[in-house]
């Protein structure tokens, strides 16, 4: 029977900082990193989140600069929902981050299927964070040697603290992008061959932005989880 070990389909890659620099509205910023102000650079990625259960032993991931594109499909990857409530939207995406069947789904596949989910505003968007969660391709065919998969849960959404600080101290600050800080708790659930399996209690911090009369997407995520 494996061994159990916390390794990633979300873990793998935090071995190191993407040293990414990207402009995110100045309410999430504050909300995000606890800033006193409402203007700054969001600046990722360090530090180690924790998955669930799996029978590898984690090992570093080279993040993905540019989404493979999706003529082969997106495998079980869902298509984002359609929906233009920010705390929705982000319970969705907390279910994409922590799920996956490498029985199923290639690796491009569900890096395609990902990248769907992400806001078309390249100012905005922080496909390296995202992309940054999935196992690099030797850690992702060694999780589909043990068919590997995870199934996610999420238990509740708001948004932090600083977050709503912020907006209620500038409240027009949120127009210029829409963004929106959002925390989802949850549970990820993973299993692979010969019985294998394990749980664990998930937390994430996301940036999701939500225009009025528009779809809600994924922006990026915060290296921390804001309560």
């Amino acid at each position: 029977m494996p061994k159990r070990s916390l390794s990633p389909l979300h873990r793998a890659t935090t071995h190191g900082t993407t040293g990414r620099r990207i402009l995110v509205a100045a309410v999430v910023i504050a909300a995000l990193l606890g800033a006193a102000g409402l203007t700054a650079w969001f600046t990722s990625r360090g530090g180690q989140s924790k998955t669930g259960a799996s029978p590898t032993a984690p090992a570093p991931n080279s993040p993905t600069t540019t989404a493979p594109k999706a003529s082969a499909g997106t495998g079980s990857v869902p298509a984002p929902p359609k929906v233009t409530d920010p705390l929705a939207y982000a319970r969705a995406a907390a279910v994409l981050l922590w799920s996956y069947d490498t029985r199923t789904t290639s690796r491009d596949q569900h890096l395609a299927g990902m990248n769907a989910w992400m806001t078309s505003e390249t100012k905005y968007t922080d496909w390296t964070a995202i992309s940054g969660q999935v196992p690099d391709p030797v850690l992702w065919s060694r999780m589909a040697d043990n068919a590997q998969h995870a199934t996610a849960a999420v238990g509740e959404a708001h948004f932090p603290s600083a977050f709503k600080q912020a907006l209620a101290e500038n409240p027009s600050a949120i127009t210029e992008a829409y963004i929106y800080a959002v925390t989802v708790t949850g549970k990820q659930t993973i299993a692979w061959k010969n019985g294998g399996g394990g749980a664990e209690d998930r937390a994430v911090t996301l940036a999701v932005q939500c225009r009025p009369s528009s779809d809600c997407a994924l922006v990026s995520l915060a290296p921390s989880v804001a309560p």
